[in-house]
């Protein structure tokens, strides 16, 4: 899921560009966030048969395998996912918006690696309310933010720090500023070289925040921003919200 931005030492509305770009490359692709018509989760114990799952389907559908852990037993829970390479969303599919680029919103913050194995309970859209996954957090990210300074949160996608975080504009009232209601997502790149226990400097580029996948395809269950990672200020970069046609 990760998407890396291209080079943060070069220009960086051409990096803006090329990374807005490779985002609508991903989400329209075959198995993109718009392509996700089916996630099914199987009784405990049981595993998926991806070739009864694709019985009957046309030939652009493609299924995949996917895993979690069940919230009441805690034993890993099996099921699929059906991939739609023409699927409605992708054909409706118009845009995403964005926020014209502001130099302003790329913020040095820094990296404090915390002990192995620390968790921190993230909430999911599609759970029961109150119900919680702890996800592991590699470390704080410290950075100011409008007149406030924050202790976030960041759990490892792949490799790369992955915040997701809240802000007014989800639940604005003005069309010209609303983003996505439950929140966005951000990718934080750790310098190169850096070992993964060394504190470091990290650029928080709110111009590459991101609507999660949940915002392009209700069979995604994505996390949603814990407490302190939802911000006081406005954050007028980034991805807006999803356009598709009526």
């Amino acid at each position: 899921m990760s998407i890396t931005d291209p080079d943060t030492t070069h220009d960086a509305p051409a990096s803006w560009d090329a990374w807005r770009a490779a985002r609508r490359e991903r989400v329209t692709g075959a198995q993109g966030d718009l392509a996700l018509i089916r996630t099914e989760w199987l009784p405990i114990g049981q595993e998926p048969d991806l070739e009864a799952a694709l019985a009957d389907q046309p030939a652009t559908v493609t299924a995949t395998r996917v895993r979690r852990i069940d919230l009441d037993t805690g034993e890993p829970q099996h099921g699929y996912r059906l991939w739609d390479a023409e699927s409605p969303a992708i054909r409706s599919y118009i845009d995403t918006p964005v926020f014209p680029y502001d130099p302003s919103w790329r913020i040095t913050a820094h990296f404090t690696p915390a002990e192995p194995g620390r968790t921190i309970p993230y909430e999911h859209l599609r759970d029961a309310a109150g119900a919680t996954r702890d996800l592991v957090v590699p470390g704080d990210i410290t950075a100011t933010i409008g007149d406030r300074e924050y202790t976030l949160s960041a759990f490892d996608d792949d490799g790369t720090l992955l915040l997701v975080f809240g802000d007014p504009t989800n639940r604005s009232t003005d069309e010209s500023e609303r983003t996505y209601g439950t929140g966005r997502f951000l990718f934080v790149e750790r310098p190169e070289g850096s070992s993964t226990g060394a504190e470091s400097d990290v650029v928080l580029d709110f111009n590459q925040a991101f609507v999660p996948p949940c915002g392009f395809s209700d069979q995604y269950n994505c996390p949603l921003p814990p407490f302190q990672n939802r911000l006081h200020v406005p954050v007028h970069a980034g991805e807006r919200h999803v356009a598709h046609r009526a």
